[in-house]
């Protein structure tokens, strides 16, 4: 039987007791429809799996006996930062989720010229937060102890003058060079157009700022599917798929 795996803010010390969050609580009950001396691992994003036991619950609550802990070693050895220019509808929140899947690091959502995306003030906090919970989803179903972080929203042109590491990728349908690195990298950007792609000028701006310009082969792929393909490949080559 599959034990259920639930993300808590709450620091988890072994012997001791602790109310699960609001989230996860409502989930354990309404949702999976748990009960008394059900079994659950918890984690919190310190790299560790705990095991505990359900010791009481109500409709709004859930006390958990933490009861033994384990280190999980599922994160990738490459390191990836997925800058992905913001998509319109789920086809965000499918490559956030599936890209927590496929091992990344950190993601931030990118606001571009062709972005048909308009978001702002107390619209794109709360989309950010959404966005943070995909994440934490994301890691209960594939195992991961560690949560890959949504950095804020911000423009791709202040974006990319930041510190962005020494390895950096964006894709590009029209360019001749595939995506099929040689050097050995342990840390990577990797940048992803929306669905109209990027303008001349992004394109000028990210290789004036070391941006290695790849295409993922001969047919123009969808921003989702492009990004995803691009983690899969990058993991294959440099971690652990």
């Amino acid at each position: 039987m599959r034990v259920i795996r639930l993300y808590t803010t709450r620091k988890l010390v072994v012997d001791e007791s602790i109310d699960l969050d609001e989230k996860p609580a409502h989930h354990a009950v309404n949702v999976l429809r748990m009960k008394e001396a059900d079994e659950v691992t918890l984690f919190n994003g310190d790299g560790l799996e705990y095991s505990g036991v359900i010791q009481a619950l109500s409709k709004k609550s859930v006390a958990v006996k933490v009861t033994s802990y384990q280190p999980v070693n599922n994160e990738s050895p490459l390191s990836v930062h997925l800058g992905q220019v913001i998509s319109r509808g789920d086809k965000m929140d499918l490559t956030i989720q599936k890209a927590v899947e496929l091992g990344v690091t950190q993601i931030t959502p990118l606001f571009s010229e062709r972005c048909g995306v308009q978001l702002s003030g107390k619209r794109l906090e709360k989309k950010h937060q959404h966005w943070q919970q995909i994440v934490i989803s994301a890691c209960e179903q594939s195992g991961r102890a560690r949560i890959p972080l949504v950095r804020q929203p911000v423009a791709l042109k202040d974006w990319i003058n930041t510190d962005l590491g020494v390895h950096r990728v964006i894709l590009h349908p029209h360019l001749d060079r595939r995506l099929n690195m040689t050097e050995s990298v342990d840390a990577l950007t990797l940048l992803v157009g929306s669905e109209g792609g990027f303008s001349e000028e992004e394109v000028k701006m990210a290789d004036q700022q070391g941006f290695n310009g790849f295409k993922l082969g001969p047919r123009i792929l969808r921003t989702e599917t492009a990004a995803l393909t691009a983690l899969a490949i990058l993991q294959n080559r440099f971690g652990d798929l």
